[in-house]
């Protein structure tokens, strides 16, 4: 794919993003800040078309004619998919802006969307997620302890996994989430989000907490991860890397623009967690804030020392195995 057809791709996600025009202001800040934070490629402009979107200064029609090639439209309109699936549910107004989108495009439906519906809708009470106990080291650095505020201390509730067993799941789920993101599938990088949210509803329910998604996805929110914004910052880094040779077109594990990112997040969203439900959720917004970036610096220094097991673990996934998953299977 050559520029132009990349650019009008990711506007046509940015579009995707605001086609329900009900975004929290928190929801739009971060991704502008996804748009500032993939301003690499100045090719692209990302930050001009995030404004020109936001300013109503572009629409469907302006891009579509960009898009030359088959495979470009059948991308666009996956991603624009993914985009309005990312935080669980499709409004009727998304779902109006993908009918237009696929009839503009000439795609059918086809079973990406059933699929596509079936990662957004997930349960969240499953068997515990299965990752092979090989994934990760025995020797896993641990992340900086976050100090609680005062006469919080947190005993352990009857049930409540030993710290090394809560460790050890949350590397293996950060691992996972590394390999899935390794795939060029968008399908995959749609199903890490469903797998965070069953991680800290696992790690909640550990601790006494009976989590539902609306909660959960608070919890996200504060700590300054938001569903559709993750989504567009993974997917548009594939796609950003496709320019460089490394991206979702250039196959298994040379994907490497953003092989680590999954890792560091899903790393950092579970330790924030099981600190915050270990503590008795007394942690205030600012605290779990600073908690996550702090830990997310670690899991970005861990990412390349657990890289060759991502890439190992994702020579043996596939799309359907990762539906299986997602499911609970």
């Amino acid at each position: 794919m050559n520029t132009e057809e990349i650019r009008a791709i990711l506007t046509i996600c940015l579009l995707a993003s605001y086609a329900d025009n009900d975004k929290h202001d928190r929801e739009r800040e971060q991704i502008r800040l996804v748009a500032q934070g993939l301003a690499e490629d100045q090719q692209i402009n990302l930050p001009g078309l995030y404004q020109e979107v936001l300013m109503h200064r572009v629409q469907l029609a302006d891009v579509l004619p960009k898009l030359s090639s088959s495979e470009a439209r059948q991308l666009a309109y996956e991603m624009a998919v993914c985009v309005c699936e990312a935080d669980g549910r499709t409004s009727a107004p998304e779902q109006a802006f993908l009918a237009r989108l696929r009839e503009a495009l000439g795609q059918a439906p086809t079973a990406f969307d059933t699929q596509a519906d079936a990662l957004a809708a997930a349960p969240l009470r499953t068997a515990s997620m299965a990752t092979p106990e090989t994934a990760a080291g025995a020797d896993a650095p641990q992340p900086a302890a976050l100090d609680a505020p005062s006469g919080t201390a947190a005993q352990r509730r009857p049930g409540t996994l030993p710290s090394e067993v809560m460790d050890r799941k949350i590397l293996n789920a950060s691992i996972l989430n590394g390999a899935i993101e390794l795939l060029p599938e968008n399908l995959s990088t749609l199903a890490i989000i469903p797998l965070q949210m069953r991680l800290v509803y696992q790690i909640g329910q550990s601790h006494g907490y009976e989590l539902d998604r609306g909660h959960i996805k608070d919890l996200l929110a504060t700590l300054g991860v938001g569903l559709t914004s993750q989504y567009l910052e993974q997917a548009g880094r594939k796609l950003l890397g496709s320019l460089l040779g490394k991206g979702i077109l250039g196959g298994l594990g040379r994907q490497t623009v953003s092989s680590g990112m999954s890792f560091a997040s899903t790393y950092a969203l579970g330790h924030v967690a099981n600190q915050y439900y270990a503590g008795g959720r007394a942690l205030n917004t600012q605290m779990l804030r600073d908690a996550y970036q702090h830990v997310m610096a670690d899991g970005r220094q861990m990412q390349d020392q657990y890289l060759p097991q991502m890439q190992a673990m994702s020579r043996g996934l596939n799309t359907a195995r990762i539906l299986q998953m997602v499911r609970g299977g």
